[in-house]
């Protein structure tokens, strides 16, 4: 399972419209992420625009490549590259900047205890 964590910046004067679009996504998008093979996803934004995105996935480049291929997520991610600085045209779902994990807690109690699970 990857942890893939993200950034992109929403331009300050579309904060407010971001919030409300994703407060209703379409459900047809919803399901899309989900048969893309990503879950446990999130959004957090800042009040500068900065936006940061978690999801878990079993394959990235497969999850990528059934996204770039979906019509529904292609018609959505237009709408969304609207709001995002530095896209440069592109789609947010196929440009975001990824950060990579240094750090997980799970992972490190897991290995110190030899796999046994803390409560």
């Amino acid at each position: 399972m990857d942890r893939i964590c993200f950034q992109l910046k929403v331009k300050p004067e579309r904060l407010e419209e971001y919030r409300e679009r994703h407060a209703h996504v379409w459900p047809e998008m919803l399901l899309e992420i989900a048969a893309s093979g990503r879950h446990n996803y999130s959004l957090f934004l800042r009040s500068d625009g900065l936006l940061i995105g978690y999801f878990e996935t079993d394959d990235l480049t497969a999850s990528q490549a059934y996204l770039e291929t979906s019509a529904v997520a292609a018609d959505w991610e237009r709408d969304m590259g609207a709001f995002f600085d530095d896209l440069e045209g592109g789609r947010p779902d196929q440009g975001f900047d990824r950060l990579y994990e240094v750090f997980n807690l799970d992972d490190q109690l897991n290995t110190a205890t030899g796999n046994r699970t803390t409560s």
